[in-house]
């Protein structure tokens, strides 16, 4: 018998049971959550409820599933989550939340709190938390306090590209960086020997997949911003919100976070930059991971080129954030309190963090000039 070396330990792999993509998808919601229960408590982004309302009531009855349908524009706290929670129907079978960030985290923790599936109908593609387990919670300033678990991944993940298209488009730029990211922050976690959010080592696929999602931003995110400028829904909008939601969350989930994702917690201390989306932080985020990582001037700025291009922040100050030696402290000094920053190769400390962010800041400070020469769409 072949005694086994010792492994490196569990690896685990995790996904929504089922996502569907496509101009028109929200009208085929009924369709696709058949099997999953009869009676639905939907939560919808109460600016989209008039909107959604109809076509969920078609498609539902057309299903003959039940639902009961709530707005919501709360922050997501503990507080909130319990509240809609004790409000909800009796007899519930699964939750669906429909909208951004919020909505759908707010539907994720009232559907752990009921020990019921969840459903998640993104109306922007600024983040892949539609298809993770995650559950970002904050205080009523917006601080991020925790972040919670699912027992599992979304029974349901819909994507809508017609909606997509109609948001505006800073909220798809924000998905981008939040998606790009990922390429180098599953290599920095694996490197390190880190755990993921499934609590165990990543598999292979999770880098497969990071290298995948981010060979298509760099191939396909530029023409897909285009594309949504001028009304089009194209091959480049869908793979690139295929990109954004699905494949970044299935690296990120799998393979890990580091750096770029620990950076948010100093951004989002910082007047001014706290006030970004959650992927313009995490873009900024990478390239100080890259500064820290030790990667050469060229591969910096080849990356702040096309995050440019893409309508991304490359400095504090296109977060509106002041570069001062105290803000400096504050992003990096709150920066290292977070848990993804221990999936680097080598420990970090203050100085080197520091250091890193002083060196983005300076290379895109000289390469300002020529960025600005460079032939740019003004109308995305």
């Amino acid at each position: 018998m072949i005694a086994a070396e010792a492994g490196p330990g569990i690896r685990l792999f995790a996904t929504a049971a089922r996502y569907v993509q496509g101009p028109g998808a929200l009208a085929e919601i009924g369709k696709h959550a058949t099997g999953i229960g009869t009676m639905a408590f939907v939560l919808v982004d109460s600016y989209l409820l008039d909107r959604v309302a109809p076509v969920l009531k078609t498609s539902f009855e057309a299903a003959s599933i039940d639902f009961v349908c709530q707005g919501v524009a709360s922050e997501v706290t503990d507080a909130t989550i319990s509240l809609i929670a004790r409000e909800a129907p009796v007899g519930i079978d699964f939750v669906v939340g429909i909208g951004g960030g919020k909505s759908i985290d707010i539907a994720k923790g009232i559907a752990r709190q009921l020990d019921v599936e969840v459903v998640t109908v993104p109306t922007i593609a600024s983040n892949d938390s539609p298809v993770s387990r995650a559950i970002a919670i904050y205080d009523e300033h917006h601080q991020l306090t925790e972040v919670t678990q699912l027992k599992r991944n979304p029974v349901l993940v819909l994507v809508d590209t017609e909606v997509i298209a109609n948001a505006p488009p800073h909220f798809l730029s924000a998905g981008i960086g939040d998606a790009l990211s990922k390429h180098f922050e599953v290599q920095a976690c694996s490197a390190a020997g880190g755990i993921t959010m499934q609590g165990g080592r990543g598999l292979r696929i999770a880098a497969i997949v990071a290298a995948g999602c981010y060979e298509i931003l760099r191939s396909q995110s530029v023409a897909a911003l285009l594309s949504l400028a001028n009304g089009q829904i194209d091959g480049a909008v869908e793979d690139t919100v295929e990109a954004v939601v699905l494949l970044s969350g299935l690296a990120f989930e799998n393979g890990g976070l580091s750096l770029a994702h620990a950076a948010t917690r100093g951004l989002m201390a910082v007047s001014g930059a706290s006030k970004r989306l959650h992927g313009e932080h995490v873009a900024y985020g990478l390239l100080v991971q890259l500064a820290v990582m030790g990667d050469n001037d060229d591969a910096i700025l080849d990356l702040a080129g096309f995050m440019s291009d893409v309508q991304l922040p490359c400095t504090l100050a296109e977060l509106g954030a002041d570069s001062t030696d105290e803000v400096l402290q504050i992003v990096a000094s709150r920066t290292l309190t977070a848990p993804h920053v221990k999936n680097l190769p080598a420990p970090l400390s203050l100085d080197t963090l520091v250091d890193a962010i002083e060196r983005v800041e300076a290379l895109m400070k000289a390469a300002s000039h020529s960025r600005a020469e460079r032939p740019r769409n003004h109308s995305l």
